[in-house]
């Protein structure tokens, strides 16, 4: 029979190496469903957190944060996009790309798990952003993609237009950094067990198989 295993996804929604990561262990889950039955909680991580309301083109924020040249950055979204290609997923960061805020679409997703739509939603969230270059800090987007998952319209919109799971996102946010985590995605299995980065399907499999037979 099958072990539980509890696995927390820490992750952002701006970060390409987060779905990465995510289709990755997804596919690994898929091929060990014979010895664990996973659950996956998105915990929320800001890589921005004090992106402007407007965001930032991508190309000067790398620059910035990272000091990479406009061919560094432009070799970085190539292998980006191949690694996610081969995952099944469409990646569309061009040099006119945005950073954005991504407060608000964490607080959405802490609502989302209590209705039982975390998934669904952080899934949504990535194809909006990577896939269809949406803003997810614009609240249009977010009450547009809740309902597409089949959160309630409404619900979601009087939501954003508070400041309703701010301090349980906050809290969250702070119980993982200090916990020591400083990069995503990072995942952390049974309490115990971190792996970090957008790591290979086959090395997600092998570590899930080593768990679950400890």
């Amino acid at each position: 029979m099958p072990k539980p295993m509890k696995i927390d996804f820490v992750s952002d929604v701006s970060c390409p190496w987060c779905i990465i990561g995510l289709r990755a262990l997804e596919d690994a889950l898929a091929r060990t469903s014979d010895v664990v039955d996973a659950e996956i909680t998105f915990q929320p991580f800001e890589l921005n957190p004090q992106m402007g309301k407007d965001g930032q083109n991508i190309g000067e924020h790398i620059a910035e944060k990272y000091g990479a040249t406009p061919e560094q950055s432009a070799a970085n979204r190539a292998t980006i996009r191949e690694r996610a290609a081969d995952l099944g997923f469409t990646m569309a960061m061009g040099a006119d790309s945005r950073i954005y805020n991504t407060f608000d679409a964490h607080r959405l997703l802490h609502w989302a798990e209590l209705e039982g739509k975390q998934a669904d939603l952080k899934r949504a969230l990535f194809q909006a952003y990577f896939t269809d270059q949406q803003d997810p800090s614009d609240h249009a987007v977010l009450v547009a993609l809740a309902e597409k998952v089949g959160l309630d319209r409404a619900r979601a919109a009087e939501i954003l237009e508070s400041d309703a799971y701010a301090r349980e996102v906050r809290a969250a946010e702070q119980l993982w950094q200090s916990r020591g985590i400083s990069s995503v995605p990072a995942i952390i299995i049974n309490d115990r067990h971190l792996i970090s980065g957008g790591q290979p399907t086959e090395f997600f499999e092998r570590a899930i198989r080593d768990i679950a037979a400890a």
